[in-house]
Formats: C-alpha cells, sequence, structure tokens
C-alpha cells in the first residue's frame, strides 16, 4: 500500500477561502439593505390604472330553458353563468375522481351538453355560450 503524499497547496486554499468568505457576507447585507429602497419605487411606476373588464363578458345574457334549470332565469354576464355552473358542479360532486378536467354531467347538465355524459372543463365553455342569447 502506498501512502500519497498530501500537498500543503490544498489547506492553503481552503483558508484563503474562508478568509474571503466573510468579506463576502458582509458585502450582502449592504446590498440588500439597499435593494428595498429601489423596489417600492418600481412597483408605483409600474403599476397601471385599473383594469376595465370587457364589455361583451359583462354584457348580460338570457339562458335557454335547459340552462335556467342550473344558473335560474335571470340574465346574467357569461363570467357569472360560468361561475354558477362550476357552483353546480362543485356543489353536486360532478367532476371526474380519476381525472378532474372532466365533467360527468347529470341530467340536467346533459340537457345543456347536447346529451353527452362526460365532457372537459373547456369544451363545458363552448356548450355553455350555445344556451345563451
Amino acid at each position: 500500500m502506498a501512502t500519497a503524499k498530501k500537498s500543503t497547496a490544498a489547506p492553503a486554499k481552503k483558508a484563503a477561502a474562508t478568509k474571503a468568505a466573510p468579506a463576502k457576507k458582509a458585502a450582502a447585507p449592504a446590498k440588500a439593505a439597499a435593494a428595498p429602497a429601489t423596489k417600492p419605487a418600481a412597483k408605483k411606476a409600474a403599476a397601471p390604472a385599473a383594469r376595465k373588464p370587457n364589455a361583451a363578458f359583462m354584457k348580460e345574457m338570457t339562458p335557454s330553458a335547459d340552462l335556467s334549470s342550473v344558473v335560474g332565469a335571470t340574465p346574467l354576464p357569461r363570467t357569472e353563468v360560468t361561475k354558477k355552473v362550476w357552483e353546480y358542479i362543485k356543489k353536486h360532486n360532478l367532476q371526474d375522481a380519476a381525472n378532474r378536467r372532466m365533467i360527468n354531467a347529470d341530467d340536467k347538465l346533459k340537457a345543456v351538453f347536447g346529451g353527452k355524459a362526460q365532457v372537459s372543463m373547456f369544451e363545458m365553455t363552448k356548450l355553455i355560450s350555445d344556451h345563451l342569447k
């Protein structure tokens, strides 16, 4: 068994690295202290005016007879119709357990979904829009 001769350069590098590390730590808090002063100014400059909702989505539409059994007969914006359909789905536990993107239709939703027993959540919005006037 041969033993390798240890180099004296390795301990010297470690000693130099440990001496340099505290200097880096001291510099980091100075940067952190300066950073918060500049971030609020950047947020103020980047804050645009309040968002305006799209008028097409906010227009009240009358649901068909099939859809009104789920969301009610009063005219509602598209966004509210979608929210009410999701409330109905969650209340009656109609999301598929294995694939949460799929909606299992009960009797009321089958009429809205065109007789399909299961639709994807993306297809659902298209089918709902066919029932709005």
